[in-house]
């Protein structure tokens, strides 16, 4: 059974432009925190709330080696919100193509 809470937290995660941005990053491979800032118009600290954000959603995971913090997408959760998307995609397909039958009689 889908996990609506978690799959709320997802969305809300992916609606911002940064945090996206991040993902889009992150999708390519594994980056540290530092790299991701580099990357950002941003503080560290800003970047580091977005990747709060992230990892709540569970989108991101992340470890810490010494002083470094390494992130990488965790590809699962991605793949739950696109079946979800997939299946609402698929149920309005059937209705309109139900429709148009109906409306070609």
């Amino acid at each position: 059974m889908l996990n609506y809470r978690k799959l709320d937290r997802t969305y809300q995660a992916l609606g911002d432009s940064t945090r996206l941005a991040i993902i889009e990053r992150l999708a390519k491979g594994p980056a540290t925190v530092s790299e991701l800032a580099r990357e950002q118009p941003m503080s560290l600290a800003a970047v580091m709330q977005h990747l709060k954000v992230l990892e709540d959603s569970g989108l991101v995971k992340s470890e810490k080696v010494g002083r470094v913090r390494t992130c990488r997408v965790d590809p699962l959760v991605l793949s739950e919100a696109e079946r979800w998307i997939t299946e609402r995609r698929q149920m309005w397909e059937r209705n309109l193509d139900r429709l148009g039958a109906y409306l070609g009689e």
